[in-house]
């Protein structure tokens, strides 16, 4: 493998195969109904809301399949569920590529479209003399179609976690335009915001159907497994976009501020964010492994009105 030298440089590269054939993530995989339909369904929210213009754009986008990543991640989720979860993950994909261009190199426009996105969740109306947009319009109508009919602590920390993950696209871009780079063990705090993980793992209440309690949130062993599956997703996602990354110069990247931070060759670093990823699996896998017989006591409730034990107010759905 040979080793690239400055931040986007070209000079080779280890095939993006044989850096994620080493990953150890051995989850099974389902794959809910309904997705094509899902497909079709947010082609045309993307089209209605002009979100994409001109007919190469969609089909770059149709060819991503991104219906199928929510089918996965919510297998059991009802045919107009799925719709929803495809809308928001196009939004995820067409807000996501705006700080690929000189958006996220401009940390004031970004706290101006932040601004107006957060206005959109308060309820509050868009500055005066400030057009809405396409991307705040679609927002707007993803954020009433999500909270309708769900309790209001469950609003409250999907709330609180839509609100992290827009102001941490504030922090990336200074990264992008400053002269001082995070180092690796400050990266992830403001990382594990703009990967989307937190808000993601709402969703999957959301769309199963049932709501959490915040005391088991907020407690052991919950706290941790959200905490390591926003480090996992940071670091694959690291691994899986180096290439690009690199050539456009991205500084938020574990594995380049790996680099920055030590001079050490880039395929020692990759192993590194590679193990720390397998690490933080296998730590997951331990604790889940341990909640039936932590829950058990607690009579929480499972999916679907199933209960771990028959009664309790500890932990209502």
């Amino acid at each position: 493998m040979t080793e690239v030298g400055a931040v986007g440089g070209t000079a080779g590269r280890e095939g993006l195969l044989r850096r994620t054939a080493r990953l150890e993530i051995p989850f099974r995989s389902a794959v809910g109904p309904g997705v094509g339909k899902a497909g079709l369904h947010t082609l045309r929210w993307l089209r209605d809301f002009g979100l994409l213009t001109g007919e190469a754009a969609f089909e770059e986008y149709d060819a991503l399949r991104l219906e199928r990543a929510m089918a996965r991640f919510h297998p059991r989720a009802a045919e107009e569920d799925l719709m929803l979860a495809t809308d928001v993950n196009s939004w995820f994909s067409v807000f996501d590529d705006r700080f690929d261009g000189p958006l996220g190199r401009r940390p004031r426009d970004v706290t101006r479209l932040v601004d107006r996105l957060v206005r959109v969740m308060d309820g509050r109306e868009p500055p005066a003399g400030a057009p809405a947009g396409p991307l705040v319009e679609s927002f707007r109508d993803l954020w009433h179609r999500i909270n309708e009919g769900m309790p209001p602590v469950w609003r409250d920390r999907f709330r609180r976690h839509w609100h992290g993950y827009l102001l941490a696209h504030h922090r990336e871009a200074l990264n992008r335009s400053g002269d001082r780079l995070p180092t690796v063990e400050e990266f992830p705090a403001a990382r594990r915001h703009t990967i989307g993980i937190q808000p993601c793992l709402d969703l999957a209440e959301r769309f199963g159907r049932y709501t959490l309690p915040s005391a088991l949130h907020g407690g052991h062993p919950l706290k941790e497994m959200r905490r390591i599956t926003d480090e996992v997703a940071i670091f694959v996602n690291d691994i899986v976009s180096l290439d690009k990354e690199l050539a456009v110069g991205d500084v938020n990247n574990t594995v380049v501020l790996l680099r920055h931070g030590t001079g050490r060759p880039l395929p020692d670093c990759l192993r590194e964010i590679r193990a720390a990823a397998n690490g933080r699996v296998a730590r997951f896998r331990e604790l889940a492994a341990g909640l039936p017989a932590l829950l058990g006591p607690r009579a929480c409730p499972g999916r679907r009105g199933r209960t771990w034990r028959t009664t309790s107010t500890a932990c209502a759905t």
